[in-house]
C-alpha cells in the first residue's frame, strides 16, 4: 500500500488525512501489508483513556523477531544487518549479516532457555554497546521473555532499583566496557547492585575487556561457552499482540523511575513505519543512530525499527570525542553513512571544537540528518546544517518520548518543511491538541498550549510496571480523554509544532506564561555561552522569577561577570521582551544531565528554591559531581 512509503508531500497529506478520517482502516492496511503475522487480529483497536486501557491488534499472534530477522533471510541474508564500530578506531568494524544475526539470536535464545528463562520472565540487560546487547534483546523477544535494559553507565543503586522493581530473574552483563580512554568495571557494579536483590538467579557474563573479575559460584556464568554449545535453530515463541515486549525505565519527577511497558505488535508496526519514512530509508542505505540502546531511541531506532525494515544499522561503542572530536565524521566517511541521528548535546559539544575536525572528512554520503532527545536550539541547528549537512541535508528534529515508543512529530526529509527549532508536523495517525490551563482545547494557531494527544497510536506504553495507578495519574488525569505529554508547545500558522519544554518549565512570571526554551535559545546565542538552563523560583512581587544557570565556553579567562549578566539580559529583552529577563544568574562549570543528555531542571529548580535536601536520587546522572558544585556556588549569583 502506498501509505507505507511516504515519498511525496501529497502522499504524506493523503496518509495523514486517511489516518484522521479512518484510523482503524489506515492502521489495518499498514499492518496487514507490511508485516508477518501468525494469526490476524480480531479487533484492531480498543481504548479508553479514562481507565486507561489501550489495546491494538487484539487477538493477533506474532513474534517480532520473525519480522526483524527471519523474513529477510531469503532476500537479504548476506546483507549487513548490524555494523558494529568499536570504541578503538584501530579495532576492525564487524559486519553482522542477517544470516549471522539469525544464528546468533537463536543460539542466545537457546542459552536463555537452558538457564530456565521462559515466556514472561524479566531479564535485565546491563551491557555496553557491543553486538551482544542487540542480540540479547532479540533473543529475549524470540522466546517471549521481557527485556529490561539498564544503561551501562548507571550506578549499582540505580541498577538494583530497576532489577527489584521488575523482579528480574537474570542479568546479562560483561566483564567491563570501554568508554574513550577509560575502562569501566561493569561486573563489579553488577555484583554491588545484586547485594540488595534476591530475585536474580543467574548472571551471564560476556567478555569485552578481558580483565580478571569475580565470578560467584552457582550464579555467574561466562556467556561464550554456553553460546558455543547452543543450537543455531530456535523456533520463535508465538506471542499475543498485547504481550509485553520490554520494560524501559524513565526518570520520574519525584526521582523514582517509571518502568514503561511496551507491548509487541503495536510497537513493531509503529517503529517500523516511522523509521522508514522519517529517515526516508532506501534499500542499500547505511543508517546510524548514535544513541545507546539503553534508551528508547536505541530500542526503536537502532534495533527494532531498522531491522523490521531490513536496514543496515550501525552500533557505535565509543564517544564522539575519542580519539578526537572528528570521530563521528571519520565513521560517516568510513562507512558512507546516509542517515545520521544524534542528540543536540553532542552537536553543541562538537560545534565548540575546531571546524578542522569536520573538514578533513568526506560527508557527501549523508542524505538526512536527525536530532533527538530535546529541542535543538537555532545556533546548533545552523551549525549542523552548514558544517555537517553542507546545506544539502534535511534536518528532522524529532519529538517523542520513552512513553510514546516512536516519533510522533517530525519533518519528513525532502517532503515537508524543515524549520529551525520546530519539530514541525505530526506523523500520520497522531492527533495532537493544544490545551489551555482550564482544560479547553485551543483551536487557533500562532499560540502556545500544553501538548496532548487525542487518539491512541500503536506504540504507546500500556502501563507502568506494577503501578497502573501512577500511569493513569501521570499521563491521563490532567485532561479528560487525552494523553498529556507533559510538554508545552507552540503551533504556528501552518500547523507546525515547536516544543517549548516541559510544562513544569513553563514559568508564570507576573501573569505571563514563559517557556524556558526560547529564553535559553536567546542566552545560548551569546558568543561566550556554551549552554544554559532556566528555572523559576518564588518571588514576593512576581509570584515567580527567573533563575538562569549559565555555562560558559571558556571560564578560565578573566571575565567581567557583571557586564556579561547585563549582556545576557539585554539579548533576552531584545528577542523575547523585558518580562523574560533573569532575576538571578549563576555561572556554572556544567549542568546536571541524564545519560541521554537532558538537563535535569528538577534538580536545578530545587537548588534555586533552597531545597537542596530534597534532590532525590542523583546517582544516575551523567555528571552528579556538578550538583555539589552548583549547590556550593548557589549564592554566587548576579541579581
Amino acid at each position: 500500500m502506498s501509505n507505507y512509503n511516504l515519498t511525496s508531500k501529497e502522499k504524506y497529506q493523503n496518509a495523514y488525512q486517511d489516518s484522521m478520517e479512518h484510523p482503524e482502516k489506515f492502521w489495518e492496511e499498514i499492518a496487514e501489508e507490511n508485516f508477518v503475522w501468525q494469526k490476524k487480529w480480531e479487533n484492531l483497536v480498543d481504548w479508553d483513556f479514562s481507565i486507561p486501557e489501550i489495546k491494538w491488534f487484539e487477538g493477533a499472534k506474532l513474534n517480532i523477531t520473525e519480522n526483524c530477522i527471519d523474513r529477510h533471510l531469503e532476500t537479504r541474508g548476506e546483507k549487513t544487518a548490524i555494523l558494529f564500530e568499536p570504541n578503538n578506531p584501530d579495532e576492525p568494524a564487524q559486519h553482522i549479516t542477517y544470516n549471522e544475526l539469525a544464528k546468533r539470536v537463536n543460539q542466545f535464545s537457546n542459552v536463555l532457555k537452558s538457564q530456565g528463562i521462559k515466556k514472561g520472565d524479566r531479564v535485565c540487560i546491563y551491557l555496553p554497546m557491543i553486538p551482544e546487547l542487540a542480540v540479547s534483546l532479540l533473543a529475549c523477544a524470540r522466546i517471549g521473555a521481557i527485556h529490561s535494559v539498564v544503561f551501562a553507565g548507571f550506578s549499582a543503586t540505580a541498577l538494583s532499583t530497576r532489577i527489584n522493581d521488575s523482579d528480574c530473574k537474570m542479568v546479562i552483563t560483561s566483564d567491563g566496557s570501554y568508554r574513550g580512554e577509560k575502562t569501566i568495571d561493569l561486573k563489579g557494579i553488577v555484583d554491588e547492585g545484586l547485594e540488595s536483590c534476591d530475585c536474580v538467579e543467574t548472571v551471564l557474563v560476556a567478555k569485552r575487556i578481558n580483565t580478571n573479575i569475580n565470578m560467584k559460584e552457582g550464579r555467574d556464568k561466562w556467556l561464550q561457552p554456553l553460546l558455543d554449545e547452543a543450537s543455531v535453530e530456535c523456533e520463535p515463541e508465538i506471542m499475543d499482540a498485547e504481550d509485553p515486549l520490554f520494560i524501559l525505565y524513565t526518570s520520574g519527577s519525584t526521582g523514582m523511575p517509571k518502568g514503561m511497558v511496551h507491548t509487541t505488535a503495536g510497537y513493531m508496526v509503529y517503529t517500523a513505519y516511522t523509521f522508514k519514512n522519517i529517515f526516508q530509508y532506501e534499500e542499500n542505505d547505511v543508517y546510524w543512530c548514535t544513541a545507546d540502546i539503553g534508551w528508547i531511541t536505541g530500542h526503536s531506532y537502532i534495533v527494532y525499527g531498522p531491522l523490521a525494515n531490513g536496514a543496515t544499522t550501525i552500533m557505535f561503542e565509543g564517544v564522539p570525542s575519542y580519539p578526537d572530536c572528528g570521530r563521528f565524521w571519520e565513521i560517516v566517511e568510513k562507512h558512507k553513512v546516509n542517515q545520521f541521528y544524534t542528540a543536540p548535546t553532542a552537536i553543541r559539544a562538537l560545534a565548540k571544537e575546531s571546524d578542522d575536525y569536520v573538514n578533513k572528512y568526506d560527508l557527501s554520503s549523508l542524505k538526512t540528518l536527525g536530532s533527538v532527545g530535546e529541542p535543538i536550539n537555532e545556533e546548533a541547528w545552523n551549525w549542523y546544517n552548514e558544517k555537517i549537512g553542507k546545506e544539502n541535508c534535511p534536518i528532522v528534529d524529532t519529538w517523542w518520548q520513552t512513553e510514546t515508543g516512536g516519533i510522533l512529530i517530525s519533518a519528513l526529509p525532502g517532503i515537508t518543511p524543515c524549520l529551525p527549532t520546530f519539530a514541525t508536523l505530526p506523523f500520520p495517525g497522531i492527533q495532537p491538541a493544544l490545551m489551555d490551563e482550564i482544560g479547553e482545547e485551543i483551536n487557533q494557531n500562532n499560540t502556545n498550549g500544553r501538548l496532548c494527544i487525542k487518539f491512541p497510536w500503536p506504540s504507546m506504553a500500556r502501563t507502568i510496571w506494577g503501578n497502573h495507578e501512577r500511569y493513569k495519574e501521570t499521563y491521563f488525569s490532567a485532561y479528560a480523554n487525552k494523553y498529556f505529554t507533559g510538554d508545552g508547545a507552540f503551533r504556528d500558522g501552518n500547523g507546525n509544532y515547536r516544543i517549548t519544554g516541559r510544562v513544569d518549565d513553563v514559568i508564570i512570571v507576573s501573569g505571563h506564561n514563559l517557556g524556558t526554551a526560547p529564553i535559553e535559545d536567546a542566552i545560548n546565542e551569546h558568543p561566550a555561552v556554551a549552554e544554559s538552563a532556566i528555572v523559576g523560583f518564588p518571588h514576593d512581587v512576581k509570584g515567580n522569577a527567573l533563575y538562569g544557570y549559565v555555562t560558559l565556553k571558556d571560564s578560565g579567562k578573566e571575565i567581567d561577570y557583571d557586564n556579561l549578566r547585563k549582556e545576557i539580559n539585554q539579548m533576552i529583552t531584545e528577542r523575547i521582551g523585558p518580562i523574560a529577563k533573569l532575576n538571578k544568574i549563576q555561572f556554572t562549570n556544567g549542568l546536571p544531565k541524564t545519560r541521554s543528555g537532558k538537563i535535569m531542571r528538577r534538580i536545578l529548580r530545587k537548588i534555586a528554591c533552597n531545597e537542596s535536601d530534597k534532590l532525590g536520587d542523583i546517582s544516575t546522572l551523567l555528571n552528579p559531581e556538578c550538583v555539589e558544585e552548583i549547590i556550593e556556588g548557589v549564592f554566587v549569583t548576579y541579581a
